[in-house]
């Protein structure tokens, strides 16, 4: 079959070579595959640019059985799929019927009665096909819609940014196996267009209209009135978690910057403790303390503390208190005199 080309492979394929490195040519990719406008979407520009950048593609459908005709659309999907000489695996949920279906990325409802066992067993799976595989990149259809939605919900609960940057173009999901979003550009009006145009089936998953769901009520009636007042709303709010995205990027870098500039010598009694300068530190303002002591602790012991037991911290790191000692819940812990702040694992840790 000659391969197919329009604007929208061609967008894609530009954003391929300028990030060369999002989907190594010559690579295994394996696409996350629900059979929905997105995913279909997604598999139909990757299988025409396949042979100009040397992938192999499989995919994988997860059907999780909540839904009568899911099965048979997992037959009708496979077949598809090898009808265009595309391997793939469909693997069913074992487990009792989900409550919560959730949309995003090769199935539709939820695992185990909850959006995150859903994802959990989806993501389980398709990191140990991807092992088997040899594939170092999976690939879900998500778009710049799904992230406008993401970013007004998280907005709703009062997340914090980290949150509203959520849905990266990449992420890790396990050791040397990325999470990749090839997508992320287009929007679902796209997605649906390249569907039209390329003459791709769809196997729509009926839980996508049920108003039950936080995300669809968004998406059916909160979307369509921002769009209305300002037309091209759902691409700005995408680009807003764009940009928030990178300023994370560089902000954690400055601030690896600054704890360099605080690291001190521990002194030789500490063993092996990593140590920092309390007298420079409690000299910047709250703000650049709170953020430089959770990334210093967090890169030490591996884990960030809550917001109340740092804030508590801080309080008593502040200047003219005297020195002290806490036991970290993750297993550390901190000391500190009037100069240094010194971190080791506690001792009584195995």
């Amino acid at each position: 079959m000659t391969p197919r080309w329009s604007r929208f492979h061609l967008r894609l394929h530009r954003l391929l070579l300028q990030r060369p490195a999002l989907l190594p040519r010559g690579t295994p990719l394996l696409v996350a595959l629900s059979g929905g406008q997105d995913s279909m979407a997604l598999t139909g520009l990757l299988l025409d640019l396949e042979r100009r950048h040397g992938w192999t593609l499989h995919l994988w459908h997860g059907d999780h059985g909540w839904r009568l005709e899911s099965a048979r659309q997992a037959q009708e999907l496979a077949a598809w799929a090898r009808g265009q000489g595309l391997p793939i695996t469909v693997e069913r949920w074992q487990g009792r019927p989900a409550r919560q279906p959730e949309s995003a990325g090769g199935g539709g409802a939820a695992a185990g009665g909850s959006e995150a066992g859903a994802r959990h067993w989806r993501y389980g799976c398709l990191v140990r096909e991807a092992q088997r595989l040899g594939a170092a990149r999976v690939l879900t259809g998500h778009t710049a819609s799904d992230r406008a939605e993401t970013l007004l919900l998280h907005l709703a609960r009062g997340s914090h940014r980290r949150g509203l940057a959520s849905l990266r173009l990449q992420r890790e999901l396990a050791p040397g196996v990325e999470l990749v979003r090839p997508l992320l550009g287009f929007s679902r009006s796209e997605t649906a267009a390249i569907g039209v145009a390329l003459g791709l089936p769809l196997w729509e998953d009926s839980s996508n209209s049920d108003p039950r769901f936080s995300r669809n009520r968004v998406r059916r009636e909160v979307m369509p009135v921002l769009e209305a007042l300002h037309p091209g709303a759902s691409r700005r709010l995408a680009d807003t978690a764009e940009r928030l995205q990178a300023d994370q990027e560089a902000e954690t870098e400055l601030v690896a910057l600054a704890l360099a500039g605080l690291s001190a010598p521990a002194p030789s009694s500490a063993g092996h403790a990593a140590a920092l300068n309390r007298q420079a530190l409690v000299a910047l303002t709250a703000a650049n303390q709170r953020r430089l002591l959770q990334q210093w602790i967090s890169g030490q012991a591996g884990r960030p503390l809550d917001a109340r037991p740092l804030a508590l911290l801080l309080q008593r790191l502040a200047k003219g208190q005297p020195p002290g000692r806490v036991d970290l819940a993750c297993g550390w812990q901190l000391r500190w005199d009037h100069a240094l702040l010194l971190l080791q694992q506690s001792l009584q840790q195995p």
